[in-house]
């Protein structure tokens, strides 16, 4: 009887970190459509409790609407845009905010009766408590990338904090899935390290400085250009690749260098992913993993050449994030597989 009791608790924290996981996972998907849909800088401040709520009246539509007017971004992209224009654009935003309060709410309000509970193992509470703490970071990363896009003249947000805020996304991701995983396996030991951890770290960081490239690409709008596919306009190195001084610019605000990093590095781990699979053949699990994994992956760099292909489309581009997604739970899922005893 004790036992059975132990595991209907123990399910409970399951779900709730499954359900966690899922809304984190829309969030992101929700972020790209806000910001493909040229969204986020239409609600013009931060109001974490005021903003709960979105206009409710015509002439508080008409206050957010001539908020928005006084950015650079309307004037530069949105000039004829009308008020049902703005309401659009405004949803947009807003649900994405939402969508991260209620994420917030629905982490830490079981988390603390857990706790309290005692349905968390007293030493594991740190890593659901650090979790806790990316997720409230998050939102001020948020709106510090907003922030970005509303002085100096910019018409966008930072591209360096674009990159940060789904960076920290990922990452919040993948602690769900691995704390998930793990309390659905009840806690495995964990196996020393070897080449094969060693090869499924590295190859899990190459798919993390993937998806920040992806951002930069995003951020530049660097997707509209060097619309051909394999090579950039003609030429496999793109003309112009290190133009900016100094050179390391060139990495972060070099649309054409940004765009050939984004391709090439695609290459790389396609390749790595191979050898990985290669040395993984004393272990069934990761072997099998691996497969899923290629084939995610091949998926996701076709879906890459397609949306280069297409002009950056926005159903399309949506989908590629969300392939995104899946192939970062994947191979987080194969560098915890070769983890375990």
């Amino acid at each position: 009887m004790k036992s059975k009791f132990l595991k209907y608790n123990a399910d409970k924290v399951e779900l709730w970190l499954f359900v966690s996981m899922l809304l984190v996972a829309a969030m992101i998907i929700l972020g790209g459509a806000t910001r493909l849909t040229n969204s986020g800088l239409s609600i013009t401040e931060w109001a974490p409790i005021k903003g709960i709520l979105p206009p409710l009246n015509n002439q508080s539509w008409v206050s957010e609407f001539e908020k928005y007017k006084l950015i650079p971004e309307f004037l530069a992209e949105h000039s004829d845009m009308d008020l049902s224009g703005f309401k659009t654009i405004y949803f947009w935003e807003w649900s994405h905010r939402q969508l991260g309060r209620i994420i917030g709410l629905v982490y830490a309000i079981p988390l603390i009766i857990f706790i309290i509970s005692k349905k968390i193992q007293k030493e594991k509470i740190f890593n659901f408590v650090g979790v806790l703490l990316l997720i409230c970071m998050q939102g001020i990363i948020g709106w510090w990338m907003v922030s970005s896009g509303l002085e100096n003249d910019r018409i966008d947000v930072s591209q360096y904090r674009l990159a940060t805020h789904l960076g920290v996304a990922f990452i919040i991701l993948a602690c769900l899935f691995w704390l998930w995983k793990n309390q659905k396996e009840r806690w495995p030991e964990i196996s020393k390290k070897n080449s094969l951890t060693r090869y499924t770290k590295i190859l899990t960081l190459l798919v993390y400085l993937q998806i920040i490239l992806g951002a930069f690409v995003a951020g530049l709008k660097a997707g509209r250009t060097y619309n051909t596919w394999p090579l950039m306009d003609g030429d496999f190195v793109p003309r112009g690749y290190m133009r900016l001084d100094p050179y390391w610019k060139n990495i972060f605000e070099n649309i054409s260098a940004v765009q050939f990093n984004h391709r090439t590095l695609a290459y790389i781990i396609v390749l790595l992913t191979i050898w990985v699979f290669i040395i993984s053949k004393n272990n069934k699990k990761v072997r099998r993993a691996l497969i899923g994994f290629k084939l995610l992956l091949l998926v996701q760099v076709s879906l890459g050449v397609f949306v280069i292909l297409t002009v950056d489309v926005l159903w399309l581009a949506l989908v590629h994030q969300f392939s995104a997604i899946i192939l970062w739970l994947s191979i987080v899922n194969i560098t915890r597989l070769a983890r375990i005893k």
